[in-house]
């Protein structure tokens, strides 16, 4: 079937819809639950909507900053973070980590949470997380849009040093990424998904 009843817009002019579409349509997506250590010591933990695996050899992955954020900052000071997997257990610890605090309040402690010493980084793993990734800062690119002008986003792209799985996750040695749980970022205001579940869950005011 062709469609012809479409709802079409320039994105430069708004959607005229009551919330941007976009973010929907490229979804479900991983979240990226990112911790970093400033030069000066402060841990922060913050999860990031726009995340994801760019390549095998060597493993990248990365995340977008819309923004000037702590982490961002963070690794700008010291090049590296850990990204942990955000799962349906841990849904609301998650949710609690991406609330509006100054740069010394430690996200690990206001979500009541365990940070626990990485290998080859600097930056602490979240301890109930069941896997985490090690990352070393490979890349730091502000995007510009098609004219060529900066905008304020930054995508920080990391190397993965070291990866940290739960045995209880390694079926006869496969990953079972269900088993895992992840809960992934839908489009609506409050979207979230857990492999086939949907559910809903503000962010913090």
């Amino acid at each position: 079937m062709i469609h012809t009843d479409l709802h079409s817009y320039e994105p430069r002019g708004g959607h005229g819809l009551p919330h941007d579409p976009f973010n929907a349509i490229v979804g479900p997506r991983p979240i990226g639950w990112v911790s970093t250590r400033g030069a000066g010591g402060q841990v922060n933990l913050a999860p990031y909507s726009f995340f994801n695996a760019f390549n095998y050899v060597p493993p990248i992955v990365g995340f977008a900053s819309i923004g000037r954020k702590d982490s961002l900052n963070h690794i700008e000071e010291t090049g590296e973070f850990v990204w942990n997997l955000a799962t349906r257990p841990l849904a609301e610890q998650m949710n609690a980590s991406c609330a509006a605090v100054p740069p010394d309040v430690n996200e690990f402690e206001l979500a009541g949470l365990t940070p626990v010493a990485s290998q080859r980084v600097v930056p602490p793993r979240v301890g109930e997380s069941p896997v985490a990734f090690e990352c070393k800062l490979s890349q730091l690119i502000r995007l510009q849009d098609a004219d060529g002008q900066s905008v304020d986003t930054w995508l920080v792209l990391g190397e993965v040093v070291q990866i940290h799985i739960a045995r209880s996750l390694l079926v006869n040695g496969i990953y079972d990424t269900a088993a895992g749980q992840p809960i992934l970022r839908g489009g609506g205001p409050a979207d979230y998904f857990a492999l086939g579940e949907k559910f809903l869950m503000r962010r913090p005011r």
